[in-house]
């Protein structure tokens, strides 16, 4: 009996034996431990919002802060109403109550799906960095999608049809995370409309990871389960557009075809983290309320991150470092290709040996695009543009932009920081 123990420990271990704590997480408390040794750090790792978390939404928390008791495992029932009339009103989805699960974090959610459904995991390359290794947790096949620059590197539904039709009754789960961590690129309608197609030819289940949906640039975000209902299960919470990432409230829609999936993950659930906190989830029933407020929060938030955005999308350009257009949520995704040789020269061949020479040399964090699943010897990376204090950029927008432009003094007022850190790197890679 022993030795089947010991067995079925070693097996465990292989699923989890190679990885490391997510790369998120490692360069922010890296970021973190370097600035309290004195070290000046320009923090472009970690993709956290800088905004605060909306007054409604915050006194919501202060009135709830009492409520104390165990909460049903798929969630506050007036919470699961107000996504489901969210969704009904900015998406035009049929939603029931029923059909929304909620969890502490989308990531935890994700988990469960892979947990509870067998099938492979289908994701773009550059991904989020924590799709993968779950998979590989939960001891899932992992189906790597290449994507291309010249696309803005997102996924076409003809490499989706190519890999499904090599077993066409496999199932399988695709990630479509847009507006995309790490490229900030989104999708067309025409696309979405192409990818459901596809999706719907081989019974396909789509995530539509959507948490950066509410920050796209212009504020029309397009859900595929518009065009492909009766497959997609959308992905969101209240950490991105929200700025309550450590609130850690995500939740899942399903379409009521895939209500036998949402049971099966709730029962998964009791199992493990039980409910989700109950203030929390008290509190969220606000944020998903129609109020002028948070409209107006909204706004002003796309506004900021649009203008930042495309500011230093124009630098890096300047000095021919390439990336797509920012349409959503606060990423880039640069491309140090044409410095190749100079970087050779300097002993810098991969991504990973560029940011870590970056982040000792001038202080400025990235996160390597290896982390996202792109090849070893790519020189691409991840950059946050939110090492800002965003809650003084609100108020610099209400007292001095509400009628005008946003333009050069705004950034030095609110981003100087990341406008030298910019300016850093054409340095450190052009010197």
């Amino acid at each position: 009996m022993g030795q089947r123990k010991n067995s079925v420990r070693v097996d465990l271990n292989l699923n989890i034996r190679g990885l490391k704590k997510s790369a998120t997480l490692a360069i922010n408390e890296k970021s973190r431990a370097l600035q309290q040794a004195g070290k000046k750090i320009y923090r472009l790792g970690f993709g956290q919002s800088p905004f605060p978390v909306p007054e409604p939404v915050v006194q919501a928390l202060r009135e709830n802060a009492h409520q104390k008791d165990y909460l049903a495992v798929k969630g506050l029932l007036p919470l699961r109403e107000a996504i489901a009339e969210t969704y009904k009103r900015r998406q035009q989805l049929s939603v029931d109550p029923e059909d929304v699960l909620i969890g502490p974090g989308s990531k935890e959610l994700l988990f469960l799906l892979q947990l509870v459904y067998y099938g492979d995991l289908v994701i773009p390359t550059p991904s989020w960095v924590s799709y993968a290794p779950q998979a590989l947790i939960v001891g899932r096949r992992v189906n790597w999608v290449k994507t291309h620059q010249e696309n803005d590197w997102r996924l076409t539904p003809e490499e989706i049809a190519a890999l499904c039709e090599q077993d066409p009754e496999r199932p399988r789960i695709v990630i479509l995370n847009y507006p995309s961590n790490p490229t900030g690129a989104t999708y067309t309608v025409e696309r979405l409309k192409k990818i459901a197609e596809v999706a719907r030819k081989y019974k396909l289940i789509l995530l539509a990871d959507e948490i950066y949906g509410e920050l796209h640039h212009s504020g029309q975000h397009v859900s595929i389960a518009r065009f492909y209902p009766e497959g997609t299960i959308v992905s969101s919470g209240l950490s991105k557009w929200c700025g309550a990432g450590g609130w850690r409230l995500g939740f899942f829609v399903f379409p009521e075809s895939l209500r036998w999936l949402l049971d099966a993950m709730a029962v998964v659930a009791s199992e493990t983290f039980t409910s989700t906190s109950a203030p929390i989830q008290y509190a969220a029933v606000a944020a998903f309320q129609q109020n002028p407020m948070l409209e107006d929060y909204l706004s002003k938030s796309r506004r900021i991150l649009k203008f930042i955005g495309k500011a230093i999308h124009s630098q890096l350009e300047a000095f021919d470092v390439k990336a797509p257009k920012p349409q959503g949520g606060f990423y880039l995704f640069p491309n140090f290709e044409a410095y190749r040789e100079k970087l050779s020269q300097r002993g810098i061949h991969d991504a990973s040996q560029l940011c870590d020479r970056m982040l000792d040399e001038i202080g400025v964090a990235l996160l390597p695009s290896y982390d996202f699943g792109r090849p070893s010897t790519e020189l691409t990376a991840r950059l946050s543009y939110v090492d800002f204090d965003g809650a003084r950029a609100l108020e610099v927008l209400d007292k001095e932009y509400a009628d005008k432009e946003l333009d050069q003094r705004f950034l030095d007022l609110c981003c100087s920081d990341m406008m030298n850190a910019t300016m850093l790197m054409r340095d450190w890679l052009t010197n």
